[in-house]
């Protein structure tokens, strides 16, 4: 196996590629009890339109098909459920999916080799029939229907619909209730032939555990694993601009909330690493809209504020900002982002002390299980590859070069949403 310290951070990396393509990350903890390990293939929910392996036209499935995988995989032909399993032994498990993976993990501290060898096997072992497929639609078909009356999520689902023209990423994780039923068990095995493949996937595994024991299970479960071949995704044509600048839309609240994305072409900003770009725009939003920053201190002044969350959004060719937030005096407050993302002035005294602060935060995750692995599967996912030298990066940033990427930007290509109480809630 291959040895990476990860610089400043007192953690060792061993990594192992398997003939067939299969990526194989540790990050032994000898001072921890436990440990967590994930199986992981980069498809996510915004792989829809594919040239599967082999052939020469492309398909389009229903959306929402890698989280409906997901909640298969725990189906064995046997009748055996994996989570049963897991909870014998006191080990915690689940799934989950995104826009651009899906992972099955598992953690706890006991049967630590016994539990990598059956996630690796379920993991392997789709079971799809008519009958457990048909059966599988009304269950998620009543999930999506729950979350889809929250109103955070009907406040994001519609700001990314009128951030993005034809972008998959406008379509939630779960995909929608009608195309949940067009899916087949035959579009199931055709997304799992051609993308939990070894050379699209990845397991991870952090924590106390037997290094040499481990690999050595790796190796007798997947060595025999052959790729299907490679599929292709059909590229997406999306625009520069955003599809709608303003909207208004109702929901159950008594609070009424805003949200706001910032959609910047990256081909704007010029030839930049894409970690070195990543860490210079979250150094941009840190300082506008910060905990620390003046606007959270304006806004919490003049009390227009409840609450706020922001995000970034990174798809092939572009890079989304957003913040969602619940205010009394929406228009105010959109006024107010408008304001500071025009004027953005960046005080350098902070961005040297932000650096400090995240080469610190960096320091102290790096002591934990959790941290560690969520900052290595980000990476993985986000850049295919473990970063030895994040420290390093981080440290070497100058204003310069931030100043740079922002005269690049045009802060004016935004997508505007407000939401505001249901009439019978403002009649309560």
């Amino acid at each position: 196996m291959k040895k990476i310290d990860l610089k400043g951070l007192d953690l060792t990396v061993y990594t192992e590629t398997l003939d067939n393509g299969l990526d194989v990350i540790f990050v032994p903890f000898e001072n921890k009890a436990n440990y967590f390990m994930s199986y992981a293939t980069y498809f996510g929910s915004e792989i829809t339109n594919f040239i599967p392996a082999g052939e020469k036209k492309a398909k389009k499935v229903p959306d929402g098909i890698a989280h409906f995988l997901e909640h298969k995989m725990f189906e064995q032909e046997s009748g055996e459920d994996p989570f049963q399993y897991f909870s014998q032994t006191g080990t915690g498990s689940n799934a989950s999916t995104s826009y651009n993976s899906t992972q099955y993990i598992c953690y706890g501290t006991k049967n630590f080799l016994d539990n990598l060898r059956y996630l690796i096997q379920y993991v392997n072992a789709p079971y799809y029939t008519d009958e457990n497929v048909e059966k599988e639609k009304g269950i998620i078909a009543e999930e999506l229907k729950m979350y889809a009356d929250l109103p955070d999520m009907q406040l994001e689902t519609r700001l990314r619909e009128n951030i993005y023209h034809v972008h998959p990423r406008r379509v939630d994780i779960g995909g929608t209730v009608d195309e949940i039923y067009k899916i087949t068990k035959e579009d199931l095995y055709l997304c799992y032939n051609n993308f939990y493949s070894p050379h699209n996937m990845f397991i991870l595994v952090v924590g106390n555990f037997p290094i040499d024991d481990a690999i050595k299970v790796i190796h007798e479960e997947l060595d025999h694993r052959e790729n299907q071949g490679d599929a292709s995704v059909v590229p997406v044509k999306e625009k520069k601009s955003v599809r709608k600048k303003e909207d208004s839309i109702s929901g159950n609240i008594q609070v009424p909330k805003i949200g706001v994305g910032l959609k910047i072409a990256i081909s704007d900003l010029g030839e930049y690493d894409d970690l070195e770009l990543d860490l210079y725009l979250t150094m941009l939003s840190t300082m506008l809209f910060g905990s620390s920053s003046t606007f959270r201190e304006y806004a919490r002044s003049e009390k227009l504020l409840n609450n706020i969350f922001t995000d970034w959004d990174n798809i092939e060719e572009y890079k989304t900002f957003m913040i969602l937030a619940s205010t009394n005096r929406p228009e105010e407050l959109i006024k107010a982002i408008k304001k500071e993302l025009s004027n953005h002035e960046l005080d350098e005294a902070m961005f040297h002390r932000m650096k400090k602060v995240w080469i610190a935060n960096e320091v102290k995750m790096a002591d934990y299980i959790d941290s560690t692995v969520n900052n290595i599967y980000d990476d993985m996912i986000r850049y295919h590859r473990v970063i030895p030298n994040k420290v390093d990066v981080i440290r070497n940033m100058d204003m310069k070069t931030l100043e740079k990427i922002v005269s690049a930007i045009d802060f004016h290509n935004l997508a505007v949403v407000t939401m505001k109480p249901d009439e019978e809630e403002l009649v309560l």
